[in-house]
């Protein structure tokens, strides 16, 4: 892993939530604050990284320009959309607080619960994808303390819904509500809900399964679950250049080419310029190669999203 140097100075004009802290999650009976670092990938993992679920390859068959294009495309319709129907919620899952103004979420996480309370770690990482794997196991290791802070009233905002007593607080994007299961992340109280680096690198890690024709989960695509950022967002600039812009790759949502496989196990990110992050990753593509990409992504509500792809 390389020594990185983190430009700190100036202040960026990025029109986006200020970077979100590194989350500290539930552990044991009681809950402790685990600061998760970022860094470089590997197979044994980094604090919030892991391989990618079980079944799922860094390498994949190869795939037309034309698919990986249309895989990642932002604002794509959905490809083979059909919604498969979520199985009824069981009789005996967990209650789950009311939330005023957003009574579809407490059956959408209800669904979660219920596997919180039944399944196993790696069941609830498979089902939790969206999440990096290593994060769902820190975040999701005292279900009973994360139960308890279900069965109070939540609070609904524009973009998720939160749920918390005096130890734990659970918050869930609205987009994901929207999907009919939900998984929550989990936080001790007093820390502020968000995302960190290990988010960033799992979004890019999405976007690059997704163009290599083998998605986490097949109902991982653009239109659903959205990794690229908005074509409305005018204040792109994380080189500090004064000149705004919209995301190059809204422009060009087939920068990154022809995808084949991806060296998964060694993604590692840095700070760019403020909010900024820049993920790095041997990407390999027909034609082309294996040469190491840069991904810059920024911070949004719903997570990290992707506005740049380089050399």
């Amino acid at each position: 892993m390389r020594n990185v140097v983190v430009e700190r100075a100036q202040p960026t004009p990025l029109a986006l939530p200020r970077p979100r802290p590194h989350r500290a999650v539930a552990l044991a009976a009681g809950l402790t604050v685990a600061a998760l670092i970022a860094g470089c990938d590997s197979v044994s993992g980094i604090p919030g990284d892991d391989p990618a679920p079980a079944g799922t390859a860094a390498t994949a068959a190869p795939s037309t320009t034309s698919t990986a294009t249309q895989a990642i495309a932002p604002g794509e319709p959905a490809p083979n959309a059909a919604t498969t129907s979520l199985p009824p919620l069981p009789a005996d899952a967990p209650r789950v607080g009311a939330v005023p103004g957003a009574a579809e979420a407490v059956t959408a996480v209800r669904r979660w619960a219920a596997d919180l309370q039944t399944g196993t770690i790696a069941e609830l990482q498979d089902k939790c994808w969206t999440i990096p794997p290593r994060t769902v196991t820190d975040m999701y290791a005292d279900p009973q303390a994360i139960l308890a802070a279900l069965s109070q009233p939540g609070t609904a905002t524009t973009d998720t819904v939160t749920w918390r007593n005096r130890t734990t607080v659970v918050t869930v994007e609205r987009d994901a509500v929207a999907t009919g299961y939900a998984c929550g992340r989990v936080f001790a109280a007093g820390v502020e809900p968000g995302y960190d680096e290990a988010d960033a690198r799992h979004t890019v890690r999405r976007y690059l399964a997704r163009a290599a024709g083998k998605p986490l989960d097949p109902a991982d695509v653009e239109a659903t679950y959205p990794l690229t950022c908005k074509a409305s967002l005018t204040t792109w600039d994380p080189q500090g250049t004064g000149n705004p812009t919209a995301p190059p790759l809204t422009g060009d949502s087939g920068k990154v080419g022809n995808v084949t496989s991806y060296a998964g196990d060694e993604l590692r990110s840095d700070q760019v310029r403020g909010d900024y992050l820049a993920v790095h990753v041997p990407v390999t593509t027909s034609p082309g190669g294996t040469r190491t990409r840069t991904f810059t992504v920024a911070p949004t509500a719903e997570g990290y999203c992707i506005g740049d792809v380089t050399a």
